[in-house]
């Protein structure tokens, strides 16, 4: 307990019951934002794992660094490399992404963005600020501003194994 709790003579129990209800009203905001931005990709044809492999290359291309190998795709996603191989697969069919190979190591292949690729970004780059509309529209933009804070310093805040 806080020293500001014990002043307020909220205990341990009550401060715990307030976090879990806090916890609580996160997952329920997380769960609703998942689902209005599943909705708002439906009509551009991709899933959201495809949706971050794609942002992960696009965060290569816009640094001007070597697009990167399905290795390097993997670790930043913290994911096995067959999945990022059945990501890459799929939006390779859909002419989002394509593998090419490393110019001083033809056995090492890399993923690129094609303008498809690009194009798909921008659309969901719209859709999430759609989705983010739709989530903040009770809020003015003074409680928006404190919300931003807010998730700053708990994001700021975390473990880096968290995040």
């Amino acid at each position: 307990m806080s020293p500001s709790d014990a002043d307020s003579g909220i205990t341990p129990d009550v401060a715990s019951d307030a976090d879990g209800l806090l916890a609580e009203q996160l997952l329920r905001l997380t769960r609703r934002l998942h689902r209005i931005q599943r909705q708002q990709m439906e009509p551009i044809g991709i899933t959201p794992a495809q949706s971050r492999l794609l942002r992960t290359v696009s965060h290569y291309d816009l640094h001007h660094e070597p697009p990167p190998r399905m290795a390097d795709l993997a670790k930043r996603l913290d994911v096995v490399p067959r999945a990022v191989t059945t990501l890459v697969d799929g939006l390779e069919a859909s002419g989002r992404v394509r593998r090419v190979p490393d110019p001083t190591n033809r056995r090492v292949i890399r993923i690129e963005l094609t303008d498809t690729g690009r194009a798909t970004l921008r659309s969901l780059r719209s859709a999430r600020r759609d989705a983010a509309e739709d989530i903040l529209a009770p809020l003015t933009a003074e409680q928006r501003e404190v919300l931003g804070g807010l998730l700053s310093a708990l994001v700021d805040g975390m473990p880096e194994r968290l995040c």
